[in-house]
């Protein structure tokens, strides 16, 4: 399924913009088709402030307001790569938590590599632009829940891939709880000298594996409403 971006006189700047955005992240080593394909298919200027628009499809995160960012396009298709290279991804994603949904533009993402894309906010200021920002876009398999992240949503568990765009000391307990067996949890923590790190997190019948990644810069991992 593509999403389409209206006619206008911009329309074929930001196609090139973004063909050329998604070349770049072929040479930085994303490999998956389908993760450069979707994000070839998502327009991720309608997403963002107007005055931001032209600085849309470089690899720079954007602020989005609330002290929050949309995330680097290269940190998106890096996370969602990794859940599709999963057990659980490799046969196909089926449900997804995604923690903190900004914008809505990773979980406009998400819904075109997953049967389901639950998709949780504790701003509700931003948890209202996203629903703005996602409704013409008719994505039927994406919820959107104002709630506490670091809970997780235990209604919706367990989860095949579950996708923080935030960062905490540590990964909730309640994460670990609500991934399912064979599935995936990528999220950012605090490392060593109190710098940020992708971390995954596997489960299997034996347990949870823990594998520590590349350095990241997200916003604080924060709880309660706001």
């Amino acid at each position: 399924m593509a999403v389409r971006e209206s006619l206008g006189p911009e329309s074929v700047d930001f196609t090139s913009a973004r063909l050329r955005m998604v070349q770049r992240l072929a040479a930085s080593g994303v490999e998956h088709t389908r993760v450069l394909k979707v994000m070839n298919s998502v327009l991720r200027h309608q997403f963002v402030d107007s005055a931001l628009a032209v600085q849309a499809y470089e690899d720079t995160s954007l602020p989005i307001g609330l002290g929050q960012t949309i995330s680097k396009p290269s940190v998106v298709a890096r996370m969602c790569e990794l859940l599709l290279q999963s057990p659980a991804g490799k046969m196909g994603l089926g449900r997804i938590l995604e923690i903190g949904t900004g914008c809505g533009y990773q979980a406009a993402v998400l819904s075109l590599m997953a049967k389901e894309v639950y998709t949780i906010e504790r701003l509700r200021a931003l948890h209202e632009k996203a629903r703005v920002n996602l409704r013409p876009l008719r994505l039927a398999n994406v919820h959107l829940i104002l709630g506490d992240g670091m809970l997780g949503f235990e209604k919706g568990a367990p989860y095949a891939g579950i996708i923080a765009a935030a960062g905490g000391d540590s990964v909730p307990q309640a994460w670990c709880d609500q991934l399912a067996e064979g599935g995936r949890l990528v999220a950012p923590v605090m490392g060593p000298g109190q710098q940020q790190v992708l971390l995954v997190v596997d489960r299997s019948a034996d347990g949870f594996q823990r594998t520590v990644l590349e350095h990241v810069h997200f916003v604080p991992l924060k709880s309660g409403l706001g």
